[in-house]
């Protein structure tokens, strides 16, 4: 009954909103922020999500000779997957659970000028998925805004770090948590829930950044006036038309909708001239396939939603049906294409799927699709005509079958790690998985607040090797890889690229690099206190480029080490995978921040 109550009470405020949209300005402030490259104000640095930096102090000659400049403690153990902000003469950045917020004030490395350390509700750690994590922190009109593992959203006063308004997003009893960083468009504040493994229907919520007010929220699966889809106006990217009444209804039997996943717990960006927030949905529930049958719409889809009203202008969906687990929760990264000669605004999305797609982010047409990992074989190739994937039948799984040898596994080709997109070489460079899986899949039956997974799988390399992760500089529209670095472990880290033709990333093992974005030579490299699964980002302070990285091994790339566990099927299967992490690295949060001598 409590969750009956909890899922009216959201359609009730979702129709609310959609009756009367609140329209507002864009914070012009944040946008012009943005555009400065001494500063980080975004999560991905830019609401396009190319994290690339403008500034070239530190080049391809000199960042042999980078050091450790100053360090500090997170004071958590748990993975550490977000990357701090610079707001002016001040850093601020978000622990892994218990969540705490620190401001540093750079003028004066070492002070701590306030630290936030939220209440939680304690259960909420016992229905993570896979880890402790969080993505970090987001800035507007002198806020801090951040999300904690037991789904509140908090918007603290920038310089005080006293609480303005707080609001709670779900419910971790019901399996619901949050690990995201937050977007800010215009006056909304735009957050997404996770727990797919434990039947959490996944959601987009948007808060007024004022007063902190739910004004929309918008599912991934169920019927119109949840999902906020226009029969008459929604268009179905795959087909081009119109989605039609109950496009997610009638893709599911009975009521599988009402425990189906579709989470919202990775990165979101967005596109000023057209007014759109982009983002991904995870995997339905339960990752049984043989309960669930019908395409699942609209998990494992890209979404493009009204940052104010929160309809959707459209919808692609990537792996119907999915029976591997291929969240498509991955970053959308807005650039332009050239596309039979003619320049095209599109999305580019490394899928868990294997897959690079590029979409017009204008109707979500299917422009290209190419793999990036050559292993990927659950599919042969995706159909343009369609926009469909061309099936591997011997990769696909059902209920009692153990399928062996499915490319990429379930945490996918490429994970959360965000990829760097350069304007000027025009390639994508991205950290990779290079992973495969046995999948056997079984009945499971829905308990609030217990898993909801129906599987059990073993991780290994591709072709039982020795590389489980690459470091690539590849092209989508073309599907060419220009160059790969493999790398002993999952490349969990989100590369940086900048105009100096420096890349910087961080690998599982705790390796700090600095490498040339023309070839991938390593120019720079640091063993820093744990694994890296946090992204890097750079700031310029009194004429010096500072490079930051939370260090802090963990997230489902590491949960043996997180978790203690040490049985290979563990961890959702991902604990066999890395048995020998531990011989390289510990648990461990540390900010580390690298600058020329």
């Amino acid at each position: 009954m409590h969750s009956i109550r909890w899922i009216s009470l959201a359609t009730a405020l979702v129709t609310t909103a959609t009756i009367a949209p609140v329209l507002a300005v864009a914070d012009e402030a944040l946008e012009k922020d943005a555009q400065d490259p001494n500063q980080w104000v975004l999560p991905l640095g830019s609401y396009s999500g190319i994290r690339h930096s403008k500034l070239n102090q530190i080049n391809t000659r000199n960042a042999g000779k980078l050091k450790v400049a100053w360090t500090m403690s997170t004071g958590t153990l748990r993975g550490q997957e977000g990357q701090p902000l610079v707001v002016g003469n001040m850093m601020y950045f978000e622990s892994s659970y218990p969540n705490y917020v620190y401001a540093v004030n750079l003028d004066s490395v070492g002070q701590i000028v306030w630290k936030f350390a939220p209440e939680q509700d304690k259960f909420s750690p016992s229905v993570a998925c896979c880890d402790l994590v969080n993505k970090g922190v987001a800035y507007a009109d002198g806020k801090i805004v951040v999300s904690t593992l037991d789904t509140h959203v908090y918007a603290l006063d920038a310089k005080t770090g006293k609480v303005v308004w707080s609001a709670q997003n779900g419910d971790p009893q019901l399996g619901q948590t949050m690990t995201i960083a937050p977007l800010i468009v215009h006056d909304k504040v735009i957050v997404g829930i996770s727990g797919g493994e434990y039947g959490v229907r996944g959601f987009l919520t948007a808060y007024d950044l004022k007063s902190g007010k739910m004004v929309w929220r918008a599912n991934s699966v169920g019927p119109d006036s949840d999902i906020l889809f226009d029969p008459d106006k929604t268009i179905d990217g795959a087909t081009q038309q119109k989605v039609g009444k109950d496009s997610s209804l009638k893709t599911w039997t009975n009521e599988e909708w009402k425990l189906g996943g579709g989470t919202t717990w990775g990165w979101y960006t967005y596109d000023p001239q057209l007014n759109l927030v982009y983002y991904g949905s995870g995997n339905p529930g339960t990752w049984n396939p043989t309960q669930r049958p019908g395409d699942n719409k609209w998990s494992t889809t890209l979404f493009a939603r009204n940052p104010d009203t929160g309809v959707a202008a459209w919808a692609y969906q990537m792996t119907p049906h999915d029976a591997w687990d291929y969240d498509g929760i991955n970053e959308s990264v807005l650039t332009d294409s050239v596309v039979d000669g003619n320049t095209v605004p599109t999305l580019t999305h490394f899928d868990r799927n294997g897959f690079a797609y590029v979409l017009d982010r204008r109707n979500g047409k299917l422009v290209a699709a190419h793999k990036f990992d050559p292993s990927t074989n659950w599919a042969n190739e995706i159909d343009l005509k369609t926009g469909r994937p061309i099936l591997n039948p011997d990769k696909m799984t059902k209920e009692d079958v153990n399928v062996k040898d499915i490319c990429p596994a379930a945490q996918g080709a490429k994970n959360h790690q965000p990829a760097s997109y350069d304007p000027k070489t025009k390639l994508f460079y991205v950290g990779t998985n290079h992973i495969c899986m046995d999948y056997q899949a079984f009945s499971v039956k829905y308990r609030g607040g217990f898993p909801y997974v129906g599987a059990t799988l073993s991780m290994f390399p591709a072709d039982h090797g020795n590389t489980r992760g690459r470091l690539i500089a590849f092209n989508p529209v073309s599907g060419e890889t220009k160059w790969a670095v493999n790398e002993t472990f999952q490349v969990y880290s989100g590369p940086l690229t900048t105009d100096a033709g420096v890349l910087f990333y961080g690998t599982l093992d705790g390796w700090f690099k600095a490498a040339d974005q023309a070839t991938g030579k390593i120019l720079y490299q640091f063993h820093t206190p744990s694994g890296i699964i946090g992204n890097p980002m750079t700031y310029m302070h009194k004429g010096k480029q500072y490079v930051a990285v939370l260090t802090g091994v963990g997230g489902w790339a590491a949960i043996g080490l997180a978790e203690n566990l040490t049985k290979g099927t563990e961890g959702l299967g991902a604990v066999g995978l890395t048995t020998s992490l531990a011989d390289y690295t510990n648990l461990g949060g540390t900010l580390v921040v690298f600058s020329l001598e």
